[in-house]
């Protein structure tokens, strides 16, 4: 089920948006649509999608390092005197 919304925007927004949906074989409501969708699978902290947060971490993860046998944390590394 759809819900139909009113969206108040610029008139020369709305044509050069048609026409982008025109070149991209789509419409203005099918170019909302798929941005909002984009925006809803993204993580609300990050802005980064599923797929990026996890390269993100994996990237982290890959360059954790050790020294005898410590391993460092940023609250080791800016411990308060």
């Amino acid at each position: 089920m759809c819900m139909k919304i009113t969206l108040s925007l610029p008139e020369d927004l709305v044509k050069r948006v048609r026409k982008i949906a025109v070149s991209r074989n789509s419409t203005l409501t099918g170019l909302i649509g798929e941005y909002l969708r984009d925006l809803a699978g993204r993580d609300v902290r990050t802005g980064c999608s599923p797929p990026e947060m996890w390269a993100l971490e994996s990237g982290f993860k890959q360059f954790q390092f050790k020294v005898r046998n410590k391993t460092w944390r940023r609250e080791d590394l800016h411990e308060r005197r």
